[in-house]
């Protein structure tokens, strides 16, 4: 005789949970990825298609597709990978920039990366190999946000370089081309990315004063710093 499931009075029977189904979480994982996206670019940090965004579900990859302008995506448009790469959710072609974003998954325990081609974060990312100290903000990426060294888009080599960069960080700089950053969701992960291009918008500014110098701090100020960051915030 079939066991009579008890109404719990909120909609499910006894022995359910309010676990979502797999495909309920990939399809909250793909909206809040697409509204992220698209927040990148109305906040100026990439330009029609330049910049990519992924989450993590289980072993899932949701990322945005090549060449498809945010605001024409819609459920429908779910794209997702495997950590190896082989593609299992939908049939748009992942953004060219896999690699880099697979490495991060591969090498950390992030959740959610964010890659833009933000006007100052790459401008710096021309002049220096590692962003100078300006803001105490820096310890809220794990330190001197470093510069990782050229490669073409979407190769296996800027991913090596990008992991370099990144060692102990959770934001880097790509010369000549953008920013990366991750975290342990997309808003963390966008979030840093938006405070690593005003720190470098601040150090443009200051050092662009004729004939001073701006003051920056030491490793050990910003350690601090960081120290006082990990209270931030309300319990």
């Amino acid at each position: 005789m079939a066991e009579r499931r008890r109404d719990t009075g909120d909609g499910r029977g006894a022995g359910e949970t309010g676990a979502p189904r797999p495909g309920e979480a990939l399809e909250r994982a793909w909206n809040g990825l697409v509204a992220t996206a698209r927040r990148t670019v109305s906040d100026g940090l990439v330009v029609g298609t330049s910049g990519n965004v992924s989450v993590r579900v289980g072993d899932t990859v949701l990322v945005t597709p090549t060449g498809v302008p945010y605001d024409r995506l819609t459920p429908e448009d779910i794209c997702g990978v495997s950590l190896d790469g082989r593609r299992v959710l939908g049939s748009l072609v992942p953004t060219s920039e896999l690699p880099m974003h697979l490495a991060v998954y591969r090498s950390t325990d992030a959740r959610a990366v964010v890659h833009t081609h933000a006007v100052h974060a790459t401008a710096v990312s021309t002049l220096v190999t590692e962003l100078p100290l300006v803001h105490y903000m820096s310890a809220a990426l794990g330190g001197p946000v470093r510069v990782a060294s050229y490669a073409t888009y979407g190769t296996e080599k800027l991913a090596e370089n990008m992991l370099r960069a990144l060692r102990d960080r959770t934001a880097c700089l790509l010369q000549n081309h953008g920013t990366l950053a991750h975290g342990a969701t997309l808003d963390q992960a966008y979030d840093r990315t938006a405070q690593l291009e005003w720190m470098c918008r601040v150090w443009l500014t200051a050092s662009s004063v004729p004939g001073l110098t701006p003051t920056l701090l030491t490793e050990d100020q910003v350690a601090q710093a960081g120290e006082r960051l990990k209270g931030y915030g309300q319990p």
